[in-house]
């Protein structure tokens, strides 16, 4: 039943929007298909994405005014839990958007693998196309010299991981973070998904860049439509500070 349901429901549908996309947007490059492919679902999800950016900003809100709440009763635990727990009541912060839009990407990024680990020539795929989806008899898996099938792709592995690793860095920059755990975790996160990458399809690789090129840029859109306020206040107290 649940193999029925993953094959029919989910494996499927996802194989022939593929082969669609490869055959109608994307020029017969699989590689692009996969990219075209990524965006549109991101689409899809947008209204989880927005979601969860609101969410967000509300988090670095709920972050400030926990400090100074902790700050104000240093002195006092009881009322201090107590005001970080009106804080949080107020703010309503729930993850459950940013959890569900993961999950589904990790789903897709699972159907995607076992497409190519199943192969995509021949008889196999004649059996998944639907009846108006055309043949696309030999389908071309190079991108820019790269097959997006094979393993072990260290520029692919390495681009990615870089571009983790500039998005975490500036993270951590503007947001003035300088721990030593959030420096260990800016050089082996990045590590530790190049080591992953490397061992897997090229085509992981080229789905989470996509990925976190389109969740940055509506973070960035985000932070154009609704600036985040905790900087004026922290830029206000020293002034109020200094009439006294």
């Amino acid at each position: 039943m649940l193999s029925y349901f993953w094959y029919t429901f989910l494996y499927q549908p996802l194989f022939n929007a593929l082969i669609w996309i490869y055959l109608n947007i994307a020029d017969r490059n699989l590689g692009w298909a996969v990219i075209w492919l990524t965006i549109f679902l991101r689409i899809i999800l947008l209204p989880l994405t927005i979601i969860s950016e609101r969410d967000a900003a509300k988090q670095k809100n709920v972050e400030e005014e926990a400090r100074h709440a902790a700050k104000a009763f240093k002195n006092d635990a009881v009322a201090q839990k107590e005001e970080i727990r009106k804080i949080m009541r107020k703010n309503r912060v729930s993850p459950w958007a940013k959890v569900m839009t993961l999950g589904f990407q990790l789903l897709v990024l699972i159907l995607l693998y076992q497409v190519f680990l199943r192969g995509i020539t021949g008889e196999r795929v004649i059996k998944l196309l639907y009846p108006w989806i055309d043949f696309p008899g030999k389908i071309n898996t190079i991108f820019y010299g790269f097959d997006i099938g094979q393993p072990h792709s260290t520029f692919w592995a390495g681009l990615t991981a870089l571009y983790l690793f500039i998005s975490i860095f500036l993270s951590e920059r503007s947001g003035g973070r300088k721990k030593r755990s959030k420096t260990t975790f800016l050089f082996l996160f990045p590590l530790f998904t190049f080591a992953a990458l490397w061992f897997l399809p090229m085509v992981k690789a080229l789905f989470i860049l996509t990925t976190m090129i389109f969740s940055d840029i509506i973070t960035m859109i985000r932070k154009t439509l609704m600036p985040e306020k905790t900087e004026k206040k922290e830029e206000g107290k020293p002034k109020t500070a200094t009439k006294k």
